[in-house]
């Protein structure tokens, strides 16, 4: 993955930061009514809000969740206009280094559709657990490319090898972990309820 793609790291952190709070500004909420709601720490939000911190997967989202959004919008958010078409090299990439979880928007969300597709790649060892969907009765279909998956949805977990295809509404806790001895790419398709 080339660095150029996406700008620097700090760059999409502090533009995601500064989303984070205009949006707690827009609700009137203080950093500790945030963090009430989100069970984010207030000095942790602070700092993801001032670009000190890149958040992880599961602190984006929880922040998803109470702001009304999919981890895809925020993002689109802090990112331009989305094309019709989407060359490679342009397809927005963020990576949670924390957890070893690489995400690309592959057709970046836009406002008046309900679907996008989404590449996620997991390193070896690595294990994001949700505690909520960002949206309830989220759509997702999980296809994996590369490696193996375990995905944990409604307390059943679920191996995908190659070729392997879960689809599922999320309305609570989802897990998904790198369940191989090498990393795992898997397509996700997202569709709004």
């Amino acid at each position: 993955m080339r660095q150029e793609e996406v700008g620097t790291p700090h760059d999409v952190d502090a533009r995601l930061g500064a989303r984070l709070a205009e949006l707690r500004a827009e609700r009137g909420w203080s950093l500790g009514e945030l963090a009430e709601r989100t069970g984010v720490s207030r000095s942790t939000l602070s700092r993801a809000e001032r670009a000190e911190i890149s958040p992880t997967a599961s602190m984006l989202n929880r922040l998803c969740a109470v702001f009304g959004r999919t981890m895809s919008q925020l993002l689109s958010e802090v990112e331009g206009e989305p094309a019709l078409l989407v060359r490679a090299s342009d397809q927005p990439v963020w990576e949670d280094r924390a957890s070893g979880f690489v995400r690309r928007s592959v057709s970046p969300p836009h406002a008046g559709l309900r679907g996008e597709l989404v590449e996620g790649r997991l390193a070896v060892g690595a294990d994001i657990a949700y505690d909520r969907p960002p949206v309830p009765g989220l759509e997702q279909h999980v296809w994996v490319l590369e490696g193996a998956l375990a995905v944990t949805v409604q307390d059943a977990e679920h191996r995908l090898d190659v070729g392997d295809c879960l689809r599922m509404r999320v309305w609570g806790a989802t897990r998904f972990r790198c369940a191989g001895d090498e990393d795992v790419r898997y397509a996700l398709a997202v569709v709004l309820p």
